[in-house]
Protein backbone atom coordinates (compact mmCIF):
# COMPACT_ATOMS: atom_id res chain seq x y z
CA UNK A 1 0.00 0.00 0.00
CA UNK A 2 2.93 2.32 0.64
CA UNK A 3 4.19 1.84 -2.91
CA UNK A 4 0.83 3.05 -4.22
CA UNK A 5 0.98 6.20 -2.06
CA UNK A 6 4.59 6.84 -3.01
CA UNK A 7 3.66 6.48 -6.66
CA UNK A 8 0.75 8.94 -6.19
CA UNK A 9 3.02 11.44 -4.44
CA UNK A 10 5.60 11.16 -7.23
CA UNK A 11 2.93 11.70 -9.89
CA UNK A 12 1.54 14.70 -7.98
CA UNK A 13 4.98 16.31 -7.71
CA UNK A 14 5.64 15.73 -11.42
CA UNK A 15 2.21 17.21 -12.23
CA UNK A 16 3.06 20.25 -10.10
CA UNK A 17 6.24 20.79 -12.09
CA UNK A 18 4.42 20.48 -15.43
CA UNK A 19 1.65 22.89 -14.41
CA UNK A 20 4.05 25.47 -13.02
CA UNK A 21 6.20 25.24 -16.15
CA UNK A 22 3.11 25.72 -18.33
CA UNK A 23 3.25 22.36 -20.09
CA UNK A 24 0.19 20.37 -18.96
CA UNK A 25 -0.41 16.96 -20.50
CA UNK A 26 -3.81 15.86 -19.23
CA UNK A 27 -5.50 18.93 -17.74
CA UNK A 28 -6.50 22.44 -18.77
CA UNK A 29 -3.32 23.85 -17.21
CA UNK A 30 -5.09 25.92 -14.57
CA UNK A 31 -3.22 26.38 -11.32
CA UNK A 32 -5.92 24.71 -9.25
CA UNK A 33 -6.22 21.54 -7.18
CA UNK A 34 -8.70 20.17 -9.73
CA UNK A 35 -6.18 20.60 -12.55
CA UNK A 36 -3.38 19.21 -10.37
CA UNK A 37 -5.42 16.08 -9.58
CA UNK A 38 -6.32 15.60 -13.26
CA UNK A 39 -2.72 16.15 -14.32
CA UNK A 40 -1.45 13.63 -11.75
CA UNK A 41 -4.20 11.12 -12.52
CA UNK A 42 -5.43 10.97 -8.93
CA UNK A 43 -8.80 11.55 -7.39
CA UNK A 44 -9.28 15.15 -6.24
CA UNK A 45 -10.48 14.02 -2.81
CA UNK A 46 -7.43 11.78 -2.43
CA UNK A 47 -5.27 14.81 -3.15
CA UNK A 48 -7.12 16.94 -0.62
CA UNK A 49 -7.35 14.27 2.10
CA UNK A 50 -4.37 11.92 1.82
CA UNK A 51 -1.95 14.40 0.28
CA UNK A 52 -3.05 17.68 1.83
CA UNK A 53 0.60 18.58 2.40
CA UNK A 54 1.23 18.37 -1.35
CA UNK A 55 -1.85 20.49 -2.05
CA UNK A 56 -0.48 23.16 0.31
CA UNK A 57 2.96 22.84 -1.24
CA UNK A 58 1.40 23.37 -4.67
CA UNK A 59 -0.32 26.57 -3.57
CA UNK A 60 2.89 27.81 -1.92
CA UNK A 61 4.79 27.18 -5.13
CA UNK A 62 2.08 28.94 -7.16
CA UNK A 63 2.52 32.03 -4.95
CA UNK A 64 6.32 31.94 -5.01
CA UNK A 65 7.08 30.88 -8.57
CA UNK A 66 4.33 32.64 -10.48
CA UNK A 67 3.69 35.56 -8.13
CA UNK A 68 -0.02 34.74 -8.50
CA UNK A 69 -2.70 34.30 -5.92
CA UNK A 70 -4.29 30.83 -6.21
CA UNK A 71 -7.75 30.83 -7.77
CA UNK A 72 -9.43 29.51 -4.62
CA UNK A 73 -7.91 32.34 -2.59
CA UNK A 74 -9.03 34.89 -5.21
CA UNK A 75 -12.60 33.57 -4.97
CA UNK A 76 -12.49 33.81 -1.19
CA UNK A 77 -11.17 37.38 -1.35
CA UNK A 78 -13.96 38.34 -3.78
CA UNK A 79 -16.54 36.77 -1.48
CA UNK A 80 -15.14 38.64 1.52
CA UNK A 81 -15.28 41.92 -0.42
CA UNK A 82 -18.91 41.29 -1.42
CA UNK A 83 -19.85 40.39 2.15
CA UNK A 84 -18.19 43.54 3.51
CA UNK A 85 -20.21 45.65 1.05
CA UNK A 86 -23.39 43.84 2.05
CA UNK A 87 -22.69 44.40 5.76
CA UNK A 88 -21.98 48.08 5.13
CA UNK A 89 -25.26 48.51 3.21
CA UNK A 90 -27.20 46.70 5.93
CA UNK A 91 -25.66 48.81 8.70
CA UNK A 92 -26.59 51.97 6.79
CA UNK A 93 -30.14 50.69 6.27
CA UNK A 94 -30.49 49.78 9.96
CA UNK A 95 -29.35 53.29 10.94
CA UNK A 96 -31.88 54.86 8.54
CA UNK A 97 -34.67 52.61 9.83
CA UNK A 98 -33.89 53.51 13.45
CA UNK A 99 -34.00 57.21 12.58
CA UNK A 100 -37.32 56.71 10.76
CA UNK A 101 -38.67 54.81 13.77
CA UNK A 102 -37.78 57.70 16.08
CA UNK A 103 -39.52 60.19 13.77
CA UNK A 104 -42.62 58.00 13.43
CA UNK A 105 -42.82 57.52 17.19
CA UNK A 106 -42.65 61.28 17.71
CA UNK A 107 -45.27 61.91 15.01
CA UNK A 108 -47.55 59.29 16.54
CA UNK A 109 -47.24 60.92 19.98
CA UNK A 110 -48.05 64.36 18.54
CA UNK A 111 -51.08 63.05 16.63
CA UNK A 112 -52.33 61.08 19.63
CA UNK A 113 -52.01 64.12 21.89
CA UNK A 114 -53.94 66.21 19.33
CA UNK A 115 -56.87 63.76 19.28
CA UNK A 116 -57.49 63.72 23.01
CA UNK A 117 -60.39 65.93 24.21
CA UNK A 118 -59.27 69.16 25.75
CA UNK A 119 -61.98 69.11 28.49
CA UNK A 120 -60.76 69.39 32.04
CA UNK A 121 -61.06 66.33 34.24
CA UNK A 122 -64.27 66.15 36.33
CA UNK A 123 -64.13 67.97 39.64
CA UNK A 124 -63.88 65.76 42.69
CA UNK A 125 -66.96 65.62 44.94
CA UNK A 126 -66.93 68.30 47.57
CA UNK A 127 -67.45 66.08 50.57
CA UNK A 128 -65.29 63.04 49.63
CA UNK A 129 -68.26 60.73 50.28
CA UNK A 130 -69.36 58.38 47.57
CA UNK A 131 -72.77 56.82 47.83
CA UNK A 132 -72.80 53.10 47.16
CA UNK A 133 -75.84 51.47 45.73
CA UNK A 134 -77.32 48.64 47.66
CA UNK A 135 -77.10 45.14 46.33
CA UNK A 136 -79.64 42.56 47.50
CA UNK A 137 -78.03 39.76 49.44
CA UNK A 138 -78.80 36.22 48.35
CA UNK A 139 -80.74 34.16 50.83
CA UNK A 140 -79.46 30.80 51.89
CA UNK A 141 -82.40 28.66 52.83
CA UNK A 142 -81.54 25.48 54.53
CA UNK A 143 -83.99 22.77 53.78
Amino acid sequence: MTDHRDDERTRIRQAMDRLLEGRPQSSDGALTVVALAAEAGVNRMALQKRHADLKNEFYDRVRQETKQIPESEQRLRETVTKLKKTISKQQKEIKELREALDLLTLASAVLTAGQQPQTPPPAPPSNNLVQLRSVPMPSFNEE
